[in-house]
């Protein structure tokens, strides 16, 4: 059975979708990457992440960002 690394429960996290076993938000997760950290320091920072899971994480954005909506970009001058 493949493990389910990202779940979603309206009692954790405001039900915004987490690693399973965890509070670390995927939000969380791409907003360290962005922002320059590397995955060995975001692991160092949460020892009960594993490169598995950040994985998952970045898998599971790029299946949200498939959907059908059109999100426009506004670029400020």
């Amino acid at each position: 059975m493949k493990k389910k690394w990202i779940v979603s429960n309206p009692k954790v996290m405001m039900g915004k979708p987490v690693i399973a076993g965890t509070r670390i938000t995927v939000e969380l997760i791409l907003e360290k990457l962005a922002a320059g950290e590397t995955v060995e320091q975001i692991l160092q920072a949460h020892p009960r992440l594993t490169r598995k899971a950040i994985q998952a994480a970045l898998e599971f954005a790029a299946e949200a960002l498939r959907a059908d909506v059109v999100y426009p970009i506004h670029e400020t001058v």
